[in-house]
């Protein structure tokens, strides 16, 4: 069948999606809706969206509203000049849509949602998962509604969270797998061979975003909880400690066999050498194999240890030098 389709999508989660649909024998992606250009990295040079740079090298036209509920009208009218829309895909755009907007396309909006909803509605689903410790989590086709992630789900596709998985690795997982599942059930979606089934009223959580005071670690929680923190916010924001005066960023970490060193205080660096730093924590001991000093490229524990040595007796803080 043919389909014309408008893609509302930004960041590089976004863009396994836009490419499975430019494969797609008969879909036409009549214009890509992203956010504008911003600054990014260290020297502040605008740099346009993954979404857009894959959209751009396949002259697809770009809209990059502001705002669409300030600018609303303007964008209806850059999107009657695509012609008819038969469906709408939105996937990590940045912006509510409006009621106007959803209604637009013939079959609506599909979202393309990184949790097994109704658990973790909201921003920060990948990481708020991890953080929680589930050992499931996975991306579902849902129809969009004026809610936030409420409307029914067309489909969804479950994958286990392994004991080494990050938000990055994760991320990397479930844009695979959403992408696959969108070039699966799309066409019986707009065909209407498949429909919507409401979201349960049970279970319902949600996954605020992550705001960067998080990523400060507390030593006197226990290992397990630190683990889970530190491979959820890895890379971005990340997990972070003080050390010598300095930030230092912590980005991949396990749970030290043999538990809890006797007489040892959260925070204090039992062991250091070969490829790991071990810390003692509230419960437990942490074993950190990947760290970024501030100003710093990232690189693993063997590495760090190579170019500044740390003797055990040293401590990480929660707290940053006065």
């Amino acid at each position: 069948m043919r389909m014309n389709v408008i893609f509302f999508g930004t960041p590089s989660f976004s863009v396994s999606s836009l490419q499975a649909l430019l494969d797609m024998p008969g879909v036409s992606v009549r214009a890509v809706v992203t956010q504008p250009d911003r600054p990014s990295g260290r020297g502040g040079l605008v740099k346009a969206s993954p979404v857009k740079e894959l959209a751009m090298r396949h002259s697809i036209p770009v809209l990059q509203p502001t705002s669409l509920r300030k600018e609303l009208d303007s964008f209806q009218a850059q999107l009657a000049s695509c012609g008819p829309l038969d469906v709408g895909i939105v996937i990590a755009f940045g912006q509510i849509l409006p009621k106007a907007v959803l209604g637009i396309p013939r079959a609506g909006c599909v979202n393309i949602h990184a949790s097994l909803l109704p658990r973790w509605r909201g921003a920060a689903p990948i990481q708020r998962a991890i953080l929680a410790g589930d050992t499931e989590t996975g991306v579902c086709l849902m129809q969009m509604d004026e809610g936030l992630d409420t409307g029914g789900v067309y489909s969804r596709e479950p994958v286990q969270i392994g004991r080494s998985d990050t938000a990055q690795t994760l991320h990397d997982t479930l844009a695979a797998l959403g992408a696959r599942l969108l070039a699966r059930d799309l066409p019986l979606i707009v065909s209407g061979k498949l429909s919507a089934a409401p979201q349960p009223a049970e279970g319902v959580t949600y996954a605020h975003k992550i705001e960067p005071a998080e990523g400060c670690i507390d030593w006197t929680k226990g290992a397990d909880e630190l683990d889970r923190a530190i491979r959820a916010l890895s890379p971005h924001p990340g997990a972070f400690t003080f050390w010598r005066g300095s930030r230092l960023k912590l980005l991949l970490s396990s749970v030290a066999p043999g538990g809890s060193v006797k007489d040892a205080a959260p925070g204090t660096v039992t062991a250091a050498y070969s490829d790991t730093i071990t810390v003692a924590c509230g419960a437990g001991s942490l074993a950190i194999s990947q760290l970024q000093l501030a100003g710093k490229r990232q690189m693993s524990s063997g590495e760090f240890l190579r170019g500044t040595p740390i003797s055990p007796g040293e401590r990480f803080s929660s707290q940053a030098p006065s």
